[in-house]
């Protein structure tokens, strides 16, 4: 692995965890890379741990850097989701003499993986991070969908480094642009400006309020299945739930909602990053949050574990296809829903020079209701938003 150099070795007695031969744990099953070994192994893996220790940028919750081997300790310790899952831990990448070494570091790590097919989970650190994993994707051409669980959108200025509150703006301002469409799921409307919100529209983003999500936890499901990357603040989460975090509110989902989530997240079969940040041991209480987040990781492992391959298709017969026509709107509205597992997407018209390029966001995943919506000739809000991004 040519990044092997930026990363420290886990040391997993430091972590409290030691073989034990009646009891085989997660930890048992997560192989561990040595440099001259590192290809090899990393071919035949599914899903690497990654570790950024890094806080520099981090607001009001300096200490989050701490916060990946803490959480390995409980993860190491769960039982196995699938002895099957390849899972290797590369280590936690050093953190640089500069933010930006760090972020280079964590650009060519996700880079790598990306291009080995390997699922980089990332674990911080501060939330700043997603700005280099989004570089990631830029410096190999893939143009993505970016999905944020956060009670805030993380706009700043624009015109200054990125931290863990402005680093989506640095992402928007970027020239030429990878992100095709960004999504926030359950911000807090105390935490954010009202003009964000208009921003966010003027842009055809899609952002959801906590209590819309909370009313219909299964709503997200095709919001996370939209997903290249997703990143979770912890502080979305109630402080409750999750003390250990230096901005955490009295509100935010309750911790069995913030595992449904990433199990959404696992099932989804086009996502390739995930990234887990703001986690604070000095604010935490006896590993509660840290608790939380490895459960959190084990409910996106077993959602991986059992991957649908139902991408819909032209020709095949795993999908019944429907047609709406819609009075005024010069394109059909078409759907097609997976005889399989019950989930539904929406085809975007597209037009030929744009079909190569684009063809990852053709197909935009919905739900039941987009299509309830559409036989009451009212135009669903995910295929809207879609549709003005490809104009």
């Amino acid at each position: 692995m040519e990044t092997s150099l930026f990363f420290e070795k886990i040391d997993t007695e430091k972590l409290g965890f030691t073989i034990n031969e009646e009891k085989i744990r997660l930890g048992d099953y997560i192989t561990h890379l040595d440099p001259e070994e590192a290809e090899d192994k990393l071919a035949l893996a599914d899903i690497a741990i990654v570790g950024v220790n890094e806080d520099r940028r981090a607001v009001n919750n300096e200490g989050c850097g701490l916060a990946p081997d803490e959480v390995r300790k409980y993860l190491y310790n769960l039982y196995p989701v699938n002895k099957k899952l390849n899972i290797v831990d590369l280590g936690n990448i050093r953190k640089g003499e500069q933010v930006s070494d760090t972020y280079f570091a964590l650009k060519a790590v996700v880079a790598e993986l990306l291009k080995a097919d390997v699922i980089p989970l990332i674990i911080g650190g501060s939330q700043d991070l997603t700005y280099p994993i989004y570089l990631a994707f830029e410096s190999i051409g893939r143009i993505i969908n970016l999905v944020s669980v956060d009670p805030k959108f993380d706009q700043g200025k624009g015109d200054d480094e990125p931290d863990s509150q402005s680093y989506l703006s640095t992402i928007i301002l970027r020239n030429p642009n990878f992100m095709f469409n960004f999504t926030n799921i359950g911000y807090q409307s105390y935490f954010v400006d009202q003009e964000e919100v208009k921003l966010l529209n003027n842009l055809f983003f899609d952002a959801y309020r906590l209590g819309e999500i909370r009313t219909d936890l299964t709503e997200t499901e095709p919001m996370v299945r939209n997903a290249d990357v997703l990143t979770f603040d912890i502080s979305a989460i109630r402080q409750s739930e999750a003390p250990g975090n230096g901005n955490a509110s009295p509100n935010g989902f309750f911790g069995d909602e913030a595992c449904q989530i990433m199990r959404y997240a696992g099932l989804a079969g086009r996502l390739s990053c995930v990234g887990f940040f703001e986690m604070n041991p000095l604010f935490d209480r006896n590993g509660h949050t840290a608790h939380l987040i490895a459960q959190m990781i084990w409910y996106f492992l077993e959602g991986y574990s059992m991957r649908p391959n139902d991408y819909p298709a032209e020709t095949g017969n795993d999908f019944i296809k429907y047609i709406v026509a819609m009075p005024g709107v010069e394109n059909d509205l078409v759907f097609y829903k997976s005889k399989n597992t019950d989930r539904w997407w929406m085809q975007l018209p597209v037009s030929v020079d744009k079909a190569a390029s684009l063809s990852r966001h053709v197909m935009v995943p919905c739900s039941y209701k987009d299509y309830l919506s559409a036989g009451k000739f009212e135009i669903p809000d995910r295929w809207w938003k879609a549709y003005q991004k490809l104009m």
